[in-house]
């Protein structure tokens, strides 16, 4: 006969053997990362401040399943930079005090992709892969696969051509591999990948698909890295020409166009193509991007995967001065340190959360991506890292948060600090290029050190240096201490 207390364990036993198994059910939540790449600040139409002829309604369907972020801040005007902050969660300036373009990925320090593979997740990046170092070079510490990703098809460089991805075009064109004008097959894990035809929105989107669906069982984390909406921006299948009513214009041909950068140059500013036909290409090219996104959240509808799996989208800058993105009502643009250089659209959509559909304000930092995904989870942070999990709650959004920024790059040595509603700018820059018309320079206010109240004054149209000379003073000196603890006397400088 069982005694009462041997019952009692035995009961005790089984419904503990009934939790590990709901939790076996359940599993560990999924994570699909999706960096679009040079998105406009208001080239989202989910916001209330969105362009008027931006329409997204992929993006917008993501966003009323998550949260939209109007104060979202990346780590650098630029991509390599920025995606070497948000991979580690740790502010690049840690391992690049020159403070520039090109950072590259410290061995010493973590990464996203590797802490997750230690975790047991299938891990994979699908799209570009750029930290500013170790450009077509699979053996290097910045290859997907050298850094925690199990899986990559893409390109190691700031941008590629969409549509010349064959062997046969690489071999006659005089200088396949550059730094943004790239022709040619793709890298493929460890060897590389040709395509004789196809565009490279959907060729990325193909490949996420495949291993979503190869991987629907298993705990999964996926960087989808876009080069879209990056230059060429005329670049677009020619349905979507057509929808917005823009001329195709002819693919590079070596035997013609000499070398591939040159004839890639001729489309990257305004004169070949005027201000209102690079807007019509960049709705296109977006246009198709979005589409592409929709595919991915079908998949994952479609194999019950979406109430498993935490999608974070974000751009990995601001909107640059000439593919025609619309930063509005923001100042600047890529390449400055104004707002419209380093705030971006940003959303976060996890399993049944409670707050779907909301728009959050409140500074947070693609910094915090890492610590999100551990924190969702369950994985230990490590240590001293910069970023913070963030909040359930938009309560919980810490408003005094001190955000920092510093930019050697485009001439200048540039720093910006917000901290509240405060920011302080020194030296904040402009387009290097007459810019597209949803881009605002602020030229009269180029030069020194300006102070803005970002709740009153999100364009940073009114310095308010000369009145609040005690939060110059304040601001200045939270900036010297993060400065000394994080880059040094490098960083110190002004």
């Amino acid at each position: 006969m069982i005694k009462k207390t041997e019952s009692l364990a035995i009961l005790a036993i089984v419904l503990l053997f009934a939790a590990w198994v709901k939790g076996t059910e359940q599993g560990l939540p999924n994570f699909l990362i999706i960096v679009t790449d040079d998105q406009g600040y208001a080239d989202l139409s989910a916001f209330k401040h969105h362009a008027p002829d931006v329409h997204t309604p992929n993006m917008d369907r993501l966003a009323a399943r998550g949260i939209l972020f109007t104060e979202a801040y990346v780590t650098a005007p630029v991509c390599s930079p920025s995606r070497a902050g948000w991979h580690t969660g740790r502010y690049q300036h840690r391992w690049d005090p020159e403070s520039g373009w090109s950072p590259g990925m410290a061995e010493s320090v973590p990464n996203i992709a590797q802490i997750m593979k230690a975790n047991g997740y299938a891990t994979a990046r699908f799209g570009k892969n750029d930290f500013g170092t170790g450009y077509h070079d699979q053996g290097v510490r910045e290859y997907p696969l050298n850094h925690g990703y199990d899986a990559f098809l893409g390109f190691s460089a700031h941008g590629h051509d969409y549509f010349l991805l064959s062997k046969d075009i690489e071999g006659r064109t005089p200088d396949p591999k550059g730094h943004s004008a790239v022709v040619g097959p793709l890298m493929y894990n460890r060897d590389h990948k040709e395509f004789k035809d196809g565009y490279l929105t959907e060729i990325f989107t193909d490949a996420t698909i495949d291993f979503l669906k190869r991987h629907e069982k298993d705990p999964f984390f996926v960087t989808m890295s876009y080069n879209s909406v990056h230059h060429l921006i005329h670049q677009v299948p020619k349905r979507y020409l057509d929808k917005f009513g823009v001329r195709e214009i002819p693919n590079y041909d070596p035997e013609t166009d000499g070398s591939y950068e040159t004839w890639f140059k001729r489309f990257i500013t305004l004169g070949e193509i005027t201000d209102q036909e690079m807007r019509q290409y960049y709705l296109a090219n977006l246009n198709c991007l979005d589409d592409n996104i929709g595919r991915v959240l079908d998949v994952l509808e479609e194999f019950s995967l979406t109430d498993k799996t935490v999608v974070i989208l974000f751009s990995d800058n601001g909107g640059p001065p000439t593919t025609g993105a619309w930063n509005l009502p923001l100042a600047g643009s890529k390449f400055t340190l104004w707002e419209g250089g380093i705030r971006v659209p940003f959303i976060l959509s996890r399993p049944g959360g409670p707050h779907a559909g909301e728009t959050w304000d409140g500074p947070i930092s693609t910094l915090d991506v890492l610590p999100t995904c551990l924190q969702e989870a369950g994985i230990e942070l490590p240590q001293s890292l910069d970023g913070e999990p963030i909040p359930k709650t938009v309560e919980e959004i810490e408003q005094s948060r001190a955000l920092f920024w510093r930019f050697k790059g485009s001439g200048l040595d540039s720093y910006a600090v917000r901290f509240g509603d405060w920011k302080l700018l020194h030296r904040g820059g402009r387009s290097p290029r007459k810019p597209t018309s949803g881009i605002v320079n602020r030229t009269e206010l180029l030069e020194g050190t300006r102070l803005f109240n970002l709740r009153e004054d999100p364009a940073e149209s009114r310095d308010l240096a000369a009145e609040y000379p005690e939060v110059i003073e304040r601001i200045q000196d939270l900036y010297t201490t993060w400065s000394e603890s994080v880059v040094g006397s490098h960083g110190a400088e002004g």
